[in-house]
């Protein structure tokens, strides 16, 4: 099966794979609570008469097609939601207040599964065993670390995997990745500074916790701009600030909270000391404290070996075209893909959803990201393509 007929099929069953996108973005879910999400992935796979296994790091799901005699390769896609209220004027909206798929995962499953039913239609051309990843909690719950060390990459072992992020950023159609480092190591950032509440007409008798929050934040900015190489790229993010309830008084507590990136551990890990000894310096010289924390996961960067970029982007430019397949230059993003690269070679990279004509202009994590569905069925055929032709060169 060559990749012309690949997209051709793609295309034919593009309705379908919508339909399976716009049911998922009617109903989202958050990391690890993708419950009804797996069931329909489940559904899906039954249908089709895929195998899968189920309750992996609660929710996600495994399928696996081939005879398995020959090499193993991984496709993986994520599917939980974000905790944002969505604002587009689309007739299938999220129908649960607060929550979307503002970073595409509907997407990312639906053209998942797009690829599952045409490997399997082809199941006679597979030498070797194709791993189908459904994931949770990509969204700041590593659900990608939680599903390897759930064996997902083992027995078979993978060799290779393979991952698509939609991208309004790009024109539909077209792709972009590199070798190397492609997202960053990232991580959560949240400092609680206490001082002394009382009387906003009186401030001092108070310790004012409010004020020294603020210099905190300014000064961090100073990290990136004057202790690292200017050519080093970083970035500490505060984004949520809490404190006080009443206009009149002086509260005894401010809380921030944000994020770290950087383009290695090592990086991020450093960025990470001197946000500590910076906050805290700033707290004890205005008499408050500070208390730093990093909760949650530290992501790795993502990286794509050269070889799986090379085969990658051949097998993406049979699909696309040589002219739409384009080199990036690393981003500040994180993604959980990373904790499988971490363990096999793979690749990662960004498909084309933008189109002005329908609106399709915001970035991911917006809340009237929009996505041009006429890119669905070239996501699905990359999958398989990649797949396939991955298969004939690891045996």
């Amino acid at each position: 099966m060559n990749a012309e007929q690949i997209v051709v099929r793609a295309k034919e069953i593009q309705p379908w794979i919508v339909a399976l996108r716009r049911q998922l973005h009617q109903h989202p879910e958050l990391m690890y609570e993708e419950f009804e999400t797996s069931k329909l992935v489940q559904s899906t796979l039954g249908e089709l008469g895929i195998k899968y296994q189920k309750d992996l790091a609660i929710t996600g799901v495994l399928g696996s097609i081939g005879n398995g005699n020959g090499p193993c390769i991984a496709l993986r896609a994520d599917m939980d939601a974000l905790p944002i209220h969505e604002q587009t004027d689309i007739d299938f909206k999220s129908e649960i207040d607060g929550k979307m798929h503002a970073c595409g995962h509907d997407c990312h499953t639906a053209m998942l599964l797009g690829a599952a039913r045409i490997l399997k239609e082809n199941e006679e051309l597979i030498e070797g065993t194709i791993k189908l990843i459904f994931q949770p909690a990509e969204e700041g719950g590593a659900g990608g670390e939680k599903m390897s060390k759930e064996g997902v990459l083992d027995n078979p072992d993978v060799q290779r995997i393979y991952g698509l992020h939609v991208s309004a950023d790009l024109p539909t159609g077209m792709l972009a990745a590199r070798a190397g480092t492609l997202l960053a190591a990232a991580g959560s950032l949240k400092i609680v500074v206490q001082g002394k509440g009382g009387h906003a007409a009186m401030p001092h008798k108070s310790i004012d916790p409010v004020t020294t929050a603020a210099k905190i934040v300014v000064e961090l900015q100073t990290i990136i701009s004057r202790e690292l190489d200017p050519l080093e790229p970083g970035v500490i993010s505060v984004t949520m600030m809490h404190g006080g309830e009443a206009y009149n008084v002086i509260p005894p507590c401010m809380e921030l909270q944000g994020t770290i990136r950087s383009l290695t551990l090592d990086g991020l890990h450093h960025l990470q000391s001197r946000v500590q000894a910076v906050a805290e310096g700033i707290a004890r010289a205005n008499q408050c404290e500070a208390e730093v924390s990093f909760p949650g996961n530290d992501y790795p960067p993502t990286l794509n070996d050269q070889q799986s970029w090379d085969a990658g982007k051949i097998a993406m430019q049979e699909v696309l075209g040589e002219a739409k397949v384009m080199e990036m230059s690393p981003v500040m993003g994180g993604e959980d893909f990373a904790y499988y690269t971490q363990r096999v070679p793979g690749c990662f990279a960004f498909l084309g959803v933008g189109n002005p004509d329908i609106g399709a202009t915001y970035s991911v994590h917006h809340p009237m990201f929009k996505v041009d569905e006429d890119a669905l069925p070239f996501g699905s055929a990359i999958h398989v393509n990649c797949a396939l032709k991955t298969l004939d060169e690891l045996r």
